[in-house]
Parts: C-alpha cells; sequence; structure tokens
C-alpha cells in the first residue's frame, strides 16, 4: 500500500498561496487546486514551518483544507526536521 506525503519547503512553499488567479491572469491553473483535491483524498501535505516564517507566511495566506469542496484533512505546518523523517521513511521520493 502506498501512504504519499506531499512536504512543501524552501521557495516552494510560496506555490501553496491562497488566490493566485493562475488562470484568470496567465491561463495557467495553479497548484492551489490541486492542493485542495489533494487534501478532499486525505493526502498528507506538509508545509515547512521554518520557510513559511522566512517568506512571512501564515496559515491563513496559505492553502490549509479543502472544507469548500468537501475536504475533511487539514495541511499541517511543521518544522524541517518532521519533513526530513517522511523523506528518511520514505521507500520512493519524487522532487519537482
Amino acid at each position: 500500500m502506498v501512504e504519499p506525503v506531499v512536504a512543501f519547503y524552501g521557495d516552494g512553499v510560496l506555490n501553496c498561496l491562497k488566490n493566485q488567479k493562475a488562470m484568470n491572469l496567465y491561463g495557467i491553473t495553479s497548484i492551489e487546486q490541486h492542493l485542495k483535491n489533494s487534501l478532499l483524498l486525505d493526502l498528507k501535505v506538509l508545509y515547512c514551518k521554518e520557510d513559511m516564517e522566512r517568506f512571512g507566511l501564515s496559515e491563513d495566506s496559505v492553502v490549509m483544507d479543502a472544507e469548500d469542496i468537501g475536504g475533511e484533512t487539514n495541511a499541517h505546518v511543521v518544522l524541517f526536521s518532521e519533513i526530513q523523517k517522511e523523506m528518511e521513511a520514505a521507500d520512493h521520493l519524487l522532487f519537482f
């Protein structure tokens, strides 16, 4: 059984901002809806606390849930050490 974990750290946390309006501005999708769909499917989504603080982001400024589409799972803001533990425990890693 595969239990995926999606973690955002470094500049990657900037991808998780709410209200990007990428379709309206650029004609492309942003990761915002993909995050909501991930949470709707109960995927574990992690944001690096240190990087969020570095960029001045709060939980209010990033996608934390998918309640508006019926999701019950929330993203989690965690220390990088928690993300590192997930990577060390993983059988497979995908970076992008």
